[in-house]
């Protein structure tokens, strides 16, 4: 804080006028330490953010975006740039509000919304004026996802629903003024569709036996024809995009025949194709279109750090204008019908995300609000994306966070070492990315160097490096982590005793892998809704999922014959919990659709069984992941406390830190220091 303080005092200085600099003295300042540096509380971190998901209206009149309403998060409008007159228009008083956008008539906001974490979306329109809303997938236990919208058609939606076959989602063409629903396809075998601006489809993706997708299109006579096949190599690199004003082209994100997944511009008659850009060290992960043709007007890729680059003389100057003005990585997230107004997100690491509308006519750029703004008093760390070599050769892009007081100099190395924290990312399918976030600024806070690894399988590097994790959980996959701990060992970060591995989904699978397969490389491990058998983990997916067995077949292990089980079983942590001799700390949501909580239950007993020390914090209004605020800050007091035990650091107290949560902890209280007092008479507060 002294620090701030001084700033803050300089600053009041020059308002004076008395902006003088202070005298020099032969008495250099004393080291900064940790002490130093202001303890944050974890709400700042993990509770709500006070506005986010802006979005622009298509008419360019209002704004809209997510905000806390007694708590919990819901829907809210204003008019463009006059936040003092905005009002909510949802009264969710559950788990909040996830995901929202403007339907192209300007008249109606759809938001989705699911029960307890049970990821069995519906989709909803409200009106922004009155609040009035309807739910346009009013089914018991179906998930409903958006499959397209134009501005040719500004009242209706393509939206998929399973309320017939579970495994299938139909087609229905909706009003989203009357929640009126027309069949436009009973889908019986197609993974996805693609339509035209006319809301008609054109193009169907189908699964294939070896991991691969079959793209067919619409035959003269209005059947489905196989047009061409995206390879298994390519699949997680290449897909339809969008169709253009013509009709007789789409763009595709396509990797065939190269290793980086370019844009090119596909003619749907004859399959020629044109490369309209492609990127050199990283797939194009981001297209920006007209909102009215769809012709692409500019790109971004993401090697170390997000990058567009514009396509068209026409979004030139505006690309260059917004990426001079903006430090972090730019989101055009909203666009007028009439392309004139952008809503922009800048995401810095030592800044929280804030939102802007960009005026192109007179390249004015007006600050909108700040996701969390209380993020401006306290001391936020640079991210420092490092370049690490695996044992085989493979760039691993990692990011590295330290204390703000272990690296005066800006380097990206701490003038000691210190103890780390490795938070895997999950997916795998997926990848870390430079900018804030809020694990690595609590847990630098709290004294730890963090570091994020892009292993392989992580996407966004070219289909070698997706494709190289093929059937290397626990294997290769896990050797990278390896291999970044020992850089950060090498580099002087951290000591080989003080590595704790921790994370989600997969990340929580790779914490049970390191705690298992490699339990003397890691002091302790935080498993967040990983599974721990890969065969039960596949046997329990959604039945929306299951058109991706051969994926997960050519990808992960073959679920359907003895020796792929086999296989599958020697990749899971279950079966060698006994290697264990590490603390863990493990986070259930009992509702969770993908990761189901038997995958949690099974290691706990396991290590029960072995009386190893396992903590286990269960959730019972919560899915894959915590949304609600109280059970977010509860698991993370926990986990803090946890790696105080494990690697030292520091911690804030756990008064409080449960109050309006549902946590419960089934198993392993005693494990953790302050747990047990601090929820004596609690009681759990569960919303669904």
């Amino acid at each position: 804080m002294k620090r701030y303080l001084l700033l803050a005092a300089f600053a009041a200085l020059a308002a004076c006028g008395k902006s003088e600099a202070p005298e020099a003295t032969t008495e250099s300042a004393a080291p900064m330490t940790l002490d130093d540096v202001p303890l944050v509380p974890r709400e700042t971190y993990f509770g709500n953010p006070e506005r986010t998901q802006g979005r622009i209206s298509p008419d360019g009149t209002m704004m809209s975006f997510l905000a806390p309403l007694d708590g919990v998060i819901n829907v809210w409008v204003a008019p463009l740039g006059d936040f003092d007159a905005a009002k909510p228009i949802t009264d969710d008083k559950l788990r909040g509000i996830s995901g929202h956008q403007w339907a192209p008539n300007s008249k109606r906001i759809l938001y989705t919304r699911d029960t307890g974490g049970d990821e069995d979306f519906h989709i909803f329109s409200v009106d922004p004026a009155t609040g009035e809303a309807i739910d346009l997938t009013p089914f018991d236990g179906i998930r409903g996802y958006f499959m397209g919208s134009s501005t040719r058609h500004p009242d209706e939606y393509l939206i998929g629903i399973n309320n017939r076959d579970p495994v299938w989602h139909d087609v229905y063409r909706v009003n989203v003024m009357t929640g009126e629903r027309e069949l436009v396809e009973e889908n019986n075998e197609f993974t996805a569709y693609q339509a035209d601006l006319d809301l008609e489809l054109r193009l169907a993706l189908k699964a294939a036996e070896d991991g691969g997708m079959h793209v067919f299109k619409r035959g003269d006579d209005g059947d489905w024809v196989e047009f061409f096949k995206i390879e298994n190599e390519d699949s997680l690199t290449s897909n339809p995009v969008a169709f253009l004003d013509d009709g007789e082209h789409f763009l595709m994100i396509d990797s065939a025949g190269r290793d980086k997944g370019a844009l090119v511009k596909v003619n749907i008659d004859t399959d020629e194709r044109e490369v309209i850009a492609e990127g050199k060290q990283a797939d194009i992960n981001g297209v920006l279109t007209d909102p009215n043709t769809n012709e692409p007007l500019a790109y971004s890729t993401n090697y170390k750090k997000s990058r567009w680059v514009s396509l068209s003389d026409e979004v030139a100057s505006d690309i260059d204008t917004l990426q001079n003005a903006l430090e972090g990585s730019i989101s055009i997230l909203a666009q007028t019908n009439d392309n004139k107004v952008w809503t922009v997100a800048s995401d810095s690491a030592e800044k929280p995300l804030t939102y802007y509308a960009y005026n192109r006519e007179d390249g004015s750029l007006e600050e909108q609000f700040s996701a969390r703004p209380a993020l401006a008093e306290v001391p936020l760390v640079d991210m420092h994306p490092v370049s690490i070599t695996s044992r085989d050769g493979l760039e691993l892009i990692s990011y590295l966070s330290l204390p703000k007081h272990t690296d005066p100099d800006g380097d990206g190395r701490p003038a000691e070492a210190l103890p780390m924290v490795l938070v895997v990312h999950g997916g795998p399918w997926a990848r870390d990315t430079y900018g804030y976030n809020s694990l690595h600024q609590w847990l630098a806070n709290r004294g730890f160097a963090v570091l994020s690894v892009n292993y392989r399988g992580s996407t966004g590097f070219g289909k070698a490096f997706v494709n190289a994790g093929d059937r290397e959980w626990a294997a290769a996959m896990h050797d990278d982590l390896l291999d970044a701990v020992q850089w950060a060992v090498d580099a002087g970060v951290t000591t080989e005793d003080k590595v704790a591995i921790a994370g989600g989904s997969y990340g929580g699978y790779a914490t049970l892998v390191g705690l298992t397969f490699t339990p003397e490389v890691f002091a302790c491990g935080v498993d967040i809704v990983g599974p721990s058998s890969l065969v039960t983990l596949i046997n329990s997916i959604p039945p929306y999922w299951k058109p991706a067995m051969n994926l997960f077949k050519q990808r992960v292990g073959d679920v359907t014959t003895e020796e792929g089980r086999q296989f599958l079983r020697s990749r899971s942590p279950l079966h060698k919990a006994d290697q264990i001799t590490k603390p863990l700390l493990i986070g259930q949501g009992a509702n969770d659709p993908r990761v189901k909580q038997p995958e949690s239950d099974q290691i706990v007993a396991a290590m029960e069984e072995n009386e190893l020390p396992v903590t286990y914090v269960l959730y019972p209004d919560e899915g894959h992941g915590f949304a609600r605020p109280e059970n977010r800050e509860s698991f993370f007091a926990v986990m803090e406390s946890f790696l105080s035990d494990c690697l030292g650091g520091r911690s804030q107290a756990l008064d409080g830190a449960f109050e309006g949560s549902s946590t419960t902890v089934p198993s392993g209280i005693e494990h953790v220091s302050g747990l047990a007092e601090a929820l004596e008479g609690f009681e759990p507060v569960i919303k669904k």
